[in-house]
């Protein structure tokens, strides 16, 4: 007994050491693996080849790892086989909970506490993971799949074990070749910086895209939405019919991921999610009704006391059939800028965007912006979505990677702080002294209807500063500014110096302005960083 505990301790402690190593739960990390595995071969032929190394040596370690995996696969042997029925009895009311995958039998009692998508991993309390993995696909990794392996106590019997999942993302839509994928499946893809600022209105094919499922194929003739009241009552709208009934009002205004610069984060102290870089942020012009006239239509008074929240539930779903979901506050939802858009930049939303209808929270954190929208509720509470309610809410500093997440001591995230960054040159881009200067382009955004007053540039790491010239939406006001500012500018290349950073900051109508570093801001889950953007230069002679 004793033998066990101390080995599910130490159990618990080298996988909470690998926890703590997933940064990110994107498709880089296979790569990552594979990359490794390679150098390291690559190193010691290398070595080998110019006597670093003796070529008996070189097997001597080829041989050790080969041995290591047939001594794997000969305890994987010795353990024990399950039959399906004794995994059900391990559901999530049991006092171990058991999961399957292929042809494993997990514990992953354990692990509960430490799963970064909370409790939803008791969805496959007793049962496969497998075909929840054929939707979150970041699970597919090579550390994942270790860190799994950690739990195995046993083998599923064959009869038992569950045939391949079919590709729940063969129907995704095609994508614009130059946008930079951080996950394939569910898709999830920044804007190229270098494109960025070349328009005021992000192009569709070149916006980025941020899904957490399947995207679903909807035939815009056949789709209904649903508008329930407090009371129960409900009616349903086409498309066409909310086209005609309803005034339509166009609006531009910017959607960013609550996890752009997630991976500037990451650099000053590790966090969990997808990294993102820093163009996970776009800008459209949307057409669409006024969310408030659809409910007034419905018999809603925006202005009951009773009533607090709005949600949004879309046709994209997880395999328990559960869909997409957030909410917003009333107070924010009967705005004149919240729309349900039809029309993205003058044509119809994308699939990848929310075609045919998405809610647009202009000032708000793109999670809140449902697409493929087919289900509006009047709630006296937020709504109980995991995205809501176990995502998208930005810790204390205090809570680090592998603590209990107490969602329910943080609200969830609705406007976003004051942003900025640069979007060229990039990172580490090589310039010629002689030149002089070097040409700066980028963006700033605030949440809330805050436009920006300054953006201001430094190439001396803080101690002086330059305005930038801005562009910015002619139709929108300081109080009202939903569309981002682009600016550009050039800066002196300082002398003397080999390499040097340029740093960005806004500030906006309400003199926000951004923090040097992430100290203060940092939270577990990475979310809305926005610490001065730096970007490092090399200076060539």
């Amino acid at each position: 007994m004793l033998g066990q505990r101390a080995a599910v301790v130490g159990r618990f402690w080298k996988h909470r050491r690998h926890f703590n190593r997933l940064a990110s739960t994107g498709s880089e990390y296979s790569r990552e693996e594979h990359e490794q595995s390679y150098y390291k071969y690559a190193y010691i032929a290398g070595a080998a080849a110019v006597g670093m190394l003796g070529v008996q040596q070189f097997m001597r370690t080829a041989k050790l790892d080969h041995a290591k995996d047939e001594k794997d696969v000969k305890k994987l042997e010795n353990l024990p086989m399950y039959a399906q029925e004794e995994v059900k009895k391990h559901g999530k009311d049991a006092d171990r909970i058991w999961v399957t995958y292929k042809d494993g039998v997990y514990d992953v009692t354990d692990f509960i506490s430490m799963h970064p998508g909370g409790d939803k991993i008791l969805l496959a309390a007793g049962a496969a993971v497998d075909p929840f993995w054929a939707l979150y696909s970041q699970h597919k990794t090579a550390e994942v799949l270790e860190i799994l392996e950690g739990y195995r106590i046993g083998r599923l019997d064959v009869k038992d074990v569950p045939k391949a999942e079919p590709d729940a993302f063969s129907n995704d839509p095609e994508r614009h070749p130059a946008l930079l994928v951080r996950n394939a499946k569910p898709f999830n893809a920044e804007s190229p910086p270098s494109l960025l600022t070349d328009h005021f209105y992000t192009p569709n094919e070149l916006f980025f895209v941020r899904n957490h499922l399947p995207v679903p194929d909807i035939k815009t003739e056949d789709h209904r939405l649903t508008i329930e009241t407090l009371n129960g009552k409900t009616i349903d709208l086409s498309v066409d019919e909310l086209k005609k009934k309803y005034k339509s009002y166009t609006i531009g205004s910017v959607i960013q991921c609550a996890g752009n610069r997630r991976a500037d984060m990451n650099q000053y102290k590790k966090v969990q999610g997808l990294m993102w870089e820093g163009t996970a942020i776009s800008n459209a012009e949307w057409t669409g009704v006024r969310l408030r006239d659809i409910l007034a239509d419905a018999g809603i008074d925006v202005f009951d006391e009773k009533i607090k929240h709005v949600h949004f539930e879309g046709c994209d779903v997880d395999p328990t059939g559960t869909p997409y979901g957030a909410s917003i506050p009333m107070e924010k939802a009967r705005g004149n800028e919240v729309i349900v858009a039809y029309h993205m930049n003058g044509v119809d939303i994308p699939r990848d965007h929310g075609a045919p209808l998405r809610v647009i929270v202009p000032g708000n954190v793109g999670a809140r912006q449902v697409k493929w929208l087919r289900k509006i509720i009047v709630s006296e509470k937020e709504s109980d979505s995991h995205w809501q309610q176990k995502d998208y809410r930005a810790f204390s500093p205090a809570v680090n990677i592998g603590d209990e997440l107490k969602w329910d001591t943080v609200p969830s995230i609705q406007e976003y702080p004051v942003q900025c960054a640069i979007c060229t040159p990039a990172p580490n881009t090589k310039v010629d002294r002689d030149d002089g200067t070097v040409d700066i382009s980028g963006y700033a955004w605030s949440g809330g209807g805050r436009g920006i007053i300054r953006i201001e540039i430094s190439v001396d790491g803080g101690e002086t500063w330059s305005s930038c010239e801005m562009e910015q939406e002619e139709k929108q006001d300081k109080e009202h500014m939903y569309a981002w500012t682009l600016f550009r500018t050039e800066v002196k290349i300082p002398p003397g110096v080999k390499e040097f950073n340029i740093i960005a900051k806004a500030v906006d109508r309400s003199y926000n302005t951004q923090p040097e570093t992430a100290s203060g801001i940092w939270n577990v889950r990475g979310l809305i960083h926005n610490a001065w953007h730096r970007v490092p230069i090399i200076v060539k002679d």
